[in-house]
């Protein structure tokens, strides 16, 4: 009896397009598009909506036939004007960086490649080892020094404080786990929610963080914290890490990261640096002299999509010791054994030194952009955003009706509209409506926050794009949107209210 050959159940087919010319026609014009968007970053509207009939088409039912190559184009096309707003120089909101019309070069040739970074030996490796080289050099941290690209500081972050938990544990951790050790660490309460995502996922628990108060400066207290530390020890608990913060989400303070690597080196334990934008300011020579404690840090991690512009999404971990690096991820089952020549060569891969084994070639656009602009040109942006953040506080404070809310350390400065004789909860309300005011206008782009328990207009500055008019016409938006019926509403609803 003769086997069948064995038959395609349907003719070959591909998902490369039919007519390559086509093709590249439509890619140039979606290219023209994109470029087009940028090139007016800087006109019109900060942010606005997504209109009702484009949500209403982005509920369709999961096609079955494909849409085709114009109809999805089309589709794509239509949502450039909808994003978020973080290219405009007004949009002042969270820690959002602007990106660069070059960066899409970048993130054109790495989709042409789509590398899978976790391993083996090909180009993308090497231009990822070449950016930890360069942040290596960056942060002047020592040739023992490891790192690797991520999404985000969150990310970083975990894979830092892994490395910590299991450096303390002489890496047993990774098969007994980490019960009964009495495991804790200590921040800032003004440390991004980040850091107590990290304890929960690595199966600490944030009880285990120990959230110290900040002083006036929002700086962590360095004398609440050496209480904490003393009085874990003895209740028998195990301090193991303590997290200082290179521009704080909130108010941009920078912790006494000099005074902390001396507490972290007395304590025998492990110094973290959440310097997700913050740690960048090295570049600038206004702010590197409060910097020095970063080299210092046992690991680091920052964003390369926050003050380096880098496209979204692009972190990195830092960790000043490669062997223990490796040490707490490192893992090749058969299927992944490394060799000497070939592919599975270019010993050791990404995947040793964070949890990802499928990586995107992010390292292409973060190298791209600082073999393209450099540190010098890339430092001057942060500088100017640090000068422009001064400048805004010092206009808020010659404003009458405006009140300045914290000190202007870095990058933000966070203030309120105010008016005589109206309780802070009346404040709130009405300083709410006003941002949600600029925003739905389009005109700005801030965000809020709270300090000391009162609403503040935070405004963060992150943007190469910006410049002083920029901030000169927030502030004369804030005094007009102050005065409309909408607000004034809004304060006569929170009196009634209030009783």
């Amino acid at each position: 009896m003769t086997d069948k050959p064995i038959e395609e159940p349907t003719p070959q087919e591909s998902l490369d397009p039919e007519n390559w010319d086509e093709f590249r026609a439509q890619a140039r014009h979606m290219l023209d598009a994109a470029i087009d968007r940028l090139q007016d970053a800087r006109q019109g509207r900060v942010w606005t909506e997504l209109p009702g009939e484009i949500k209403e088409t982005l509920k369709a039912p999961l096609p079955r036939e494909g849409w085709g190559v114009p109809d999805v184009m089309g589709r794509m096309e239509a949502l450039l004007p909808y994003g978020a707003g973080n290219t405009n120089p007004r949009f002042f909101g969270w820690v959002h960086g602007s990106g660069t019309p070059a960066n899409l070069l970048a993130e054109i040739a790495a989709s042409a490649m789509n590398a899978n970074v976790g391993g083996r030996d090909h180009g993308a490796i090497y231009v990822e080892k070449q950016v930890v080289r360069w942040c290596r050099e960056l942060f002047d941290f020592p040739d023992t020094a490891s790192g690797i690209v991520v999404s985000g500081t969150s990310i970083a972050t975990i894979i830092a404080v892994k490395v910590a938990r299991d450096t303390r544990l002489n890496f047993l951790s990774r098969k007994d786990g980490i019960c009964g050790h009495g495991l804790v660490g200590y921040t800032s309460t003004e440390t991004h929610s980040c850091v107590a995502r990290a304890f929960d996922l690595l199966g600490l628990g944030t009880d285990a963080l120990r959230k110290i108060p900040a002083n006036d400066r929002f700086e962590i207290d360095m004398d609440a914290l050496k209480a904490a530390i003393a009085a874990d020890r003895e209740a028998g608990l195990t301090p193991f890490i303590v997290i200082g913060t290179a521009g704080t989400v909130n108010v941009g303070a920078i912790d006494p990261l000099e005074e902390l690597a001396d507490l972290a080196a007395e304590e025998s334990m492990w110094f973290h640096i959440d310097g997700a934008f913050g740690s960048l300011g090295v570049l600038s020579d206004r702010v590197k002299d409060r910097l020095t404690g970063v080299k210092r840090a046992d690991s680091l991690a920052f964003d390369f999509h926050k003050w380096l512009h880098v496209n979204y999404d692009a972190g990195f971990a830092l960790i000043r010791e490669e062997k223990l690096h490796r040490a707490a991820f490192t893992d090749r089952p058969d299927y992944l054994t490394a060799k000497e020549r070939g592919l599975a060569g270019g010993n050791p891969w990404p995947v040793e030194y964070g949890p990802e084994l499928s990586r995107g070639f992010r390292a292409l656009k973060v190298w791209a952009q600082i073999a393209e602009f450099g540190t010098d040109r890339l430092g001057r942006m942060i500088e100017r955003n640090c000068y422009q953040a001064s400048y805004l506080g010092e206009q808020v404070e010659k404003t009458p009706g405006l009140e300045l809310l914290a000190p202007v350390a870095l990058n933000i400065c966070c203030f309120r509209y105010t008016e005589p004789g109206l309780s802070d909860a009346v404040l709130d309300a009405m300083n709410d409506e006003i941002v949600i005011q600029l925003q739905e206008q389009g005109s700005a782009a801030p965000s809020t926050t709270r300090l000391k328990g009162r609403l503040a207009i935070r405004v963060n500055i992150t943007n190469h794009r910006t410049a002083r008019a920029d901030l000169d016409i927030l502030l004369e938006e804030v005094q007009r949107v102050a005065a409309s019926p909408e607000v004034a509403a809004v304060r006569d609803a929170a009196i009634r209210d209030a009783g």
